[in-house]
């Protein structure tokens, strides 16, 4: 993990050398600005962009919860609050405070705060990794051939599913559902453009909601109307509409005939 950059806001300069002398018994921490009024720590975090400020409740010109509130919370870094009472703690929390913290500083409860903003930092860092991932992989697509894999998230985890892995595709409101053996996974877009990146030699659309990959087909029963029943190969059955008949006919012909 980077190192933790830290700005210090605090009135008395003493207790702004504690801070600063506990923190440099902490591994991975940089403390990149100190100050002595709130109009200095909104201008260093805005500056600076540090992951951390440590913030004095009673600042000369204002408070934190001024400070706080004056911070867009997109840029506002992870904020450990300093107090000599504890009459201000919930207003901190409601503004958005990690901890709150009363002085004199005890080290173990100044460790096990220092502990849970690396926690948290932790998790943003995850996070943004893989929104960039999503970002990127949705970005990579090839003009010149049907798409490989499909990208998908699935409890916070970014999985990439070959065409092979897929049985069948049904769609699903503004959505389309992926199933893929016991696996079923949600992609937010519709049948329509995910038809459009198959390979047509390997899924055919058997109704106006479903796609089926042809080499999970294990049976085809003819049904009234002359409609279909596509068994797969998990025992799945499927029904094939009249209008879509056609094209399942031509592409179980072109499989049979590669045998």
């Amino acid at each position: 993990m980077p190192e933790i950059r830290a700005v210090i806001a605090d009135d008395e300069a003493a207790a702004r050398t504690e801070l600063r002398l506990l923190l440099a018994a902490e591994t991975g921490i940089q403390v990149v600005a100190e100050c002595g009024a709130s109009v200095q720590a909104i201008t260093a975090v805005q500056t600076l962009k540090p992951d951390l400020l440590l913030l004095d409740t009673q600042l000369p010109d204002s408070n934190s919860l001024h400070v706080l509130t004056s911070i867009p919370v997109a840029e506002r870094p992870i904020v450990i609050v300093t107090s000599r009472h504890d009459r201000d703690a919930l207003r901190a929390f409601e503004a958005g405070a990690l901890d709150y913290l009363v002085k004199p500083l005890d080290r173990q409860r100044f460790r096990a705060a220092i502990q849970r903003t690396r926690e948290e930092l932790l998790i943003a860092h995850d996070r943004h990794l893989t929104r960039r991932l999503m970002s990127l992989l949705a970005g990579v697509k090839s003009e010149s051939r049907m798409d490989k894999r499909l990208v998908v998230k699935s409890g916070g985890k970014v999985i990439l599913l070959t065409m092979d892995e897929i049985d069948w595709i049904e769609a699903a409101a503004n959505y389309v559902r992926l199933q893929a053996g016991e696996q079923s996974y949600l992609m937010r877009e519709g049948i329509g453009r995910i038809a459009n990146r198959l390979d047509p030699s390997q899924f055919v659309r058997i109704h106006r909601s479903i796609i089926v990959n042809v080499g999970k087909i294990k049976e085809l029963h003819p049904c009234n109307r002359g409609e279909y029943m596509v068994i797969l190969q998990d025992g799945k059955e499927l029904s094939c509409s009249r209008s879509y008949r056609a094209r399942l006919q031509e592409l179980i012909t072109s499989w049979v005939s590669k045998v």
